[in-house]
């Protein structure tokens, strides 16, 4: 039995125990840490024991593709951290995305998305989709309006992020989810840039919550994952007979480091997002800035949004410097500290060009539309001390 049947499975913790000891099922060893169970396959004591497993009799494990005790735990302590009844880790966010959306869509049917998606997102959404006879269309998230227009008429899916990747802009979950049910569609929404510890969307009527834990969740560089957290029939229906029979499993190596991560999940998400609070404040003073997107500034133009469906800003900070890619560029290569990479919600501080790296593809003009400028920067605040990371942005700005 696992340790957090004691209180229910956990639902009478707090998220800060949960993240520590939700899910925990100690082997008959009784080990502290959580175990790593590297193993493709698990033994039946009968050969009617193997055909009453693969009938679905009792609960047990089969085959580490379906199911394996690592990724379980890990699995099971991602419900609770999110409020969700079901849970399924993928091995990378892109998997995530791509089985959170195609376990239930078949040909004929629509989607309406928000523009402002990440690069691999958008792709799903505007080639991918297409190619399996399931229409795409497009909106500017941050528009009532053109979300009403589109869910006025049927509709099967609704595919938002928010805060958005890489401008932050943010989608009304209360308001959208509305539309969209009444629409017909399920709510699918990419909850990366908020974090769980920042945004629950299922308390505004999300259906379908998904994660890039490579990010945050991990926040340390180390490991590649995804995680998928619905309602139960969700699960059963759509998500498990899916993940069963296309194999988007997670490694019980890297569930084991992500459950690590979770660990520190809050106390690492707060710092960082201090520091680029004041990163952000720094920035905004700076008349070598064009301008700085952060949802916690007053200056966001969905401030009062941002503090009504967050409990945080983000450890994202964007901003656009003068001059194009060339200044874009000069400033990257100016920085001592701070490290050029497309990853994000790291320990270490790293800097994107969204223009050339992650939203590459979309192209200039759907780039101009979600207004990524060529001189626009996507800053992803770590763990340093906040004055040395000031220090090297007001340095590499010097160059400029």
């Amino acid at each position: 039995m696992a340790d957090s049947a004691k209180k229910g499975n956990g639902d009478a913790w707090r998220a800060a125990t949960q993240l520590i000891r939700g899910g925990l099922d100690r082997s008959q060893f009784g080990e502290t840490c959580e175990g790593i169970f590297m193993t493709s396959g698990y033994i039946y004591p009968t050969a009617e024991d193997a055909e009453g497993a693969f009938a679905g009799e009792g609960e047990r494990f089969i085959y580490s593709r379906f199911s394996n005790p690592t990724v379980d735990m890990f699995q099971k302590r991602m419900a609770l951290l999110e409020g969700a009844a079901g849970a399924r880790a993928t091995a990378t966010g892109m998997a995530a995305v791509f089985a959170a959306l195609m376990c239930f869509l078949k040909a004929g049917d629509r989607v309406v998305a928000s523009r402002a998606l990440f690069g691999s997102c958008h792709y799903i959404c505007s080639t991918l989709l297409p190619r399996y006879g399931i229409e795409s269309e497009f909106v500017d998230g941050t528009n009532l309006d053109e979300w009403q227009r589109a869910l006025s008429k049927p509709a099967d899916a609704v595919f938002l992020e928010t805060p958005s990747n890489p401008t932050l802009a943010l989608v009304d979950l209360a308001a959208v989810c509305d539309l969209a049910h009444r629409a017909g569609a399920k709510v699918v929404v990419d909850n990366v840039f908020a974090t769980p510890i920042y945004q629950k969307p299922m308390q505004f009527g999300v259906d379908v919550v998904m994660y890039s834990a490579t990010k945050h969740i991990d926040g340390q560089g180390r490991a590649l994952g995804g995680m998928i957290l619905c309602d139960e029939t969700f699960l059963e229906e759509h998500l498990v007979p899916f993940m069963r029979n296309t194999g988007p499993s997670m490694s019980p190596f890297n569930a084991w480091l992500l459950m690590k991560g979770l660990e520190t999940l809050p106390m690492r998400v707060e710092a960082m997002t201090a520091r680029a609070i004041d990163i952000a404040q720094f920035l905004s003073g700076r008349n070598d800035v064009r301008k700085v997107l952060y949802p916690w500034l007053p200056s966001h133009p969905q401030h009062d949004l941002a503090k009504r469906q967050m409990t945080g800003g983000s450890t994202l900070v964007s901003f656009e410097v003068p001059g194009g890619k060339e200044a874009a560029f000069r400033f990257q290569n100016s920085l001592r500290l701070i490290d050029i990479s497309n990853n994000l919600g790291d320990a270490k501080s790293i800097i994107t060009h969204p223009a050339t790296t992650t939203h590459q593809r979309i192209g200039p003009e759907e780039r101009a539309r979600l207004d990524i400028s060529d001189g626009l920067l996507r800053l992803s605040v770590g763990l340093e001390d906040v004055e040395d990371l000031k220090e090297d942005i007001a340095q590499a700005l010097s160059h400029l």
